[in-house]
């Protein structure tokens, strides 16, 4: 089907039914149990700019295995293609700390340079119960950033009225030897709970629609273990520990990732209704400490050649400290403020060897090479001017310090330069804040209209592992300034549920990060990738719809756009996806149901050659493509649920445009530009739900 024929479609479906159900707002009937029905698109914003999922719900395509990639089915995310897993995730073309990300309101950075380990790397959906995103620079509630969207992964352990026990279990096989396997149980009483849940993930190498084997296989586990004491309906205390780790092979580069070892400790506590006027207390505290190994020779053959004789091995770490404590204060009958602090430390080492033969690196010092530390106030209000209409309003201040203790600068395997920023420091402080008014047209279907404001600290991707274009060290990039205009209509009431969004954001020092850069080296010359401030227009929006016809059949359809301006060089602003579109049909029974899913995405030309950010840089233009798959549920007894689908059913050859280029690797073949996505992949998963 053409791509511009789908998206008539598409709007077409999201019109008609519509205009047809406007007047009936009968409120859906609770259930008690998951439905069979398997999701294709993602829940529409349950408020502005807000979306809220559960990761438990069966969707297609194939379950994901990282928080990567359940977030591409939200409209307005895209996936950086690397191999089977750890891709890094994209919102509106944006990226990295753009996109600020928490799991269980803890930060956590990887330690890899390169970007093997994003903070969803170390995600695996399933374990979550529920996933919040915030799209735009509209709250100042959770770090900093935020120019882009906010992605919280959270966890909710309800408290037990009596004695009991609950939890879910589950096993999925699929094409290339996926397999993964889930258990989630808690136990306890009234007064404390105990949960424990543990994941594992396994793929082979996946093939392409012609057949070509991509280097892409992955292990990963996790273990996470949770003790809370809850004396009453409004005290919590909590403790959490993770443990997790696995290796994963990539198609983009010369190296994988042979250690991900993640250690986690964290210790939370929540008070409600205090007092008439103090709603709740919340504070938090936690250590995330990253172990990372990357090499060329555990996941794939090793060929010495004349320049790297024996196998080269990266070990990065990181460790990461925070906190945070919020107040909520009730200051007359309907106004809401939320008050509160965070802080955040992380330092980053590595080392490194040329020859693991002759100089193992588990013999060899840490390096201290980048020391980041955020303090920062902040304070949100909602105010309701009436039954209709609310105003909502927020303002942070970070206070960013910064440390480069780097003697050398490496600008080449074999090359390291005096650091001409060498133990500078540098102290900044940020202002961030936003003001979005909210009015209810009728039942259940609000308009809204926002500005945000984000100033971002560049991160150790862009101040650390980049140089500039003057010199090797990129440690006096100027932070990043966001303003962004957000307009919209969200619909969540009777038989159809819609939302229209609309942004425009202006970014003044845009951190645009640059490949093969020519700089001087001796008597020739040598590429850089260097972070340089630029600034920039970005606009698009998206529009998303899902309704039921005739009481069975169930239509989803959703359309994304977004458009970038590199202000400063007159050319396309790079990493931008091109127009998406998707419309899912599903029939729906009682225990079981049948899904249709037609994905088709426009080709994309406009773009900036060596050009991107800390995830990848633009490669050329890419073909237009359409994805079909199908996908069926069913209930066989209480408690249980069997999902099955087919991705890519007609076996389709085709690269995203947001993708890592192919490298050269022993053993495999490089037939094209990107990193293919799979050919026809076939997945059956089961999950049981236990206890009460």
């Amino acid at each position: 089907m053409p791509f511009t024929r789908l998206c008539y479609c598409l709007s077409v479906a999201c019109a008609l039914p519509v205009a047809a159900a406007e007047d009936q707002e009968k409120k859906p009937a609770p259930k008690s149990e998951p439905s069979a029905v398997v999701e294709v698109t993602a829940p529409l914003p349950t408020e502005p700019l807000v979306t809220v999922m559960n990761p438990k719900a069966p969707r297609q395509p194939v379950p994901a295995q990282d928080g990567a990639e359940y977030l591409k089915g939200i409209p307005g995310f895209s996936v950086i293609r690397k191999g089977g897993t750890d891709g890094d995730p994209m919102l509106r073309g944006m990226a990295g700390s753009r996109l600020n990300i928490l799991l269980d309101g803890e930060q956590l950075l990887g330690g890899c340079g390169m970007r093997m380990d994003p903070p969803t790397a170390y995600v695996f959906p399933e374990s979550y119960d529920r996933i919040t995103v915030v799209k735009g620079p509209q709250t100042v509630l959770f770090g900093p950033g935020n120019s882009a969207g906010l992605i919280r992964f959270e966890r909710t352990n309800e408290r037990f009225q009596k004695p009991g026990f609950r939890g879910v279990a589950s096993l999925m096989g699929g094409s290339f030897g996926r397999n993964d396997e889930v258990l989630d149980a808690t136990g306890g009483t009234s007064a404390f709970y105990v949960r424990g849940i543990g994941t594992r993930s396994h793929s082979d190498d996946y093939e392409d629609g012609k057949g070509t084997s991509i280097h892409a296989r992955y292990t990963r586990w996790s273990a996470n273990a949770a003790f809370g004491w809850t004396p009453s309906e409004d005290t919590r205390l909590e403790l959490s520990g993770t443990r997790s780790n696995g290796e994963a092979a990539y198609a983009d580069r010369t190296m994988d990732g042979a250690k991900f070892l993640r250690e986690n400790l964290g210790f939370r506590g929540e008070w409600r209704r205090l007092t008439d006027r103090i709603e709740k207390v919340e504070f938090q505290v936690y250590r995330n400490y990253v172990d990372h190994v990357m090499d060329n020779y555990t996941l794939r053959t090793f060929i010495p050649t004349m320049m790297a004789p024996g196998p080269m091995v990266n070990s990065p770490d990181r460790l990461t400290r925070g906190g945070r404590l919020a107040m909520g204060l009730r200051l007359a009958e309907a106004t809401k403020l939320t008050l509160g602090l965070d802080t955040q430390a992380n330092d980053h080492t590595i080392r490194k060897t040329g020859n693991e033969y002759t100089l193992p690196v588990e013999n060899m010092a840490r390096n201290d090479d980048g020391r980041f530390k955020n303090s920062a106030l902040f304070a949100e209000v909602e105010h309701p001017f009436s039954a209709k209409d609310r105003l909502v309003a927020g303002l942070r201040a970070d206070r960013w310090h910064a440390e480069d203790p780097r003697a050398v600068v490496a600008i080449s395997m074999m090359a390291n330069v005096a650091n001409p920023t060498f133990n500078h420091e540098r102290n900044e402080t940020l202002s961030s804040g936003f003001l979005r008014y909210e009015r209810e047209v009728f039942t259940g279907s609000t308009v809204y209209a926002g500005v945000g404001h984000a100033e971002r600290f560049p991160d150790y991707w862009e101040a650390i592992s980049k140089e500039s274009l003057s010199s090797a060290s990129a440690f006096d990039t100027k932070a990043e300034k966001t303003t962004q205009l957000d307009l919209g209509w969200v619909k969540q009431a009777g038989s159809v549920q819609a939302s229209v969004s609309f942004f425009y954001g202006k970014a003044k020092d845009f951190i645009l990060i640059q490949s093969n850069v020519l700089k001087p080296a001796g008597m020739g010359t040598r590429a850089a990738t260097v972070s340089r401030n630029v600034d920039a227009t970005t606009w698009g929006g998206e529009v998303a719809m899902g309704t039921k016809v005739a009481g069975f059949l169930k239509v989803d359809a959703s359309l994304a756009y977004t458009h970038g301006q590199n202000d400063t060089d007159g050319r396309a602003l790079a990493q931008i996806p091109p127009l998406e579109a998707r419309l899912g049909l599903g029939y729906e029974a009682e225990v079981w149901s049948t899904g249709l899913l037609v994905r088709g995405v426009e080709r994309q030309d406009r773009y900036a050659l060596n050009q991107g950010n800390i995830v990848g840089q633009d490669v050329g233009a890419t073909a237009g493509f359409a994805i079909v798959s199908l996908n069926a549920g069913w209930k066989p007894a209480k408690g249980w649920l069997l999902t099955a689908g087919i991705d890519n059913l007609f076996n389709r050859v085709y690269a995203e445009h947001i993708s890592r280029s192919t490298s050269m690797i022993p053993g495999y073949l490089v037939q094209s530009v990107r990193v293919n996505e799979p050919g026809r992949t076939l997945w059956l998963k089961a999950s049981y739900a236990f206890g009460r």
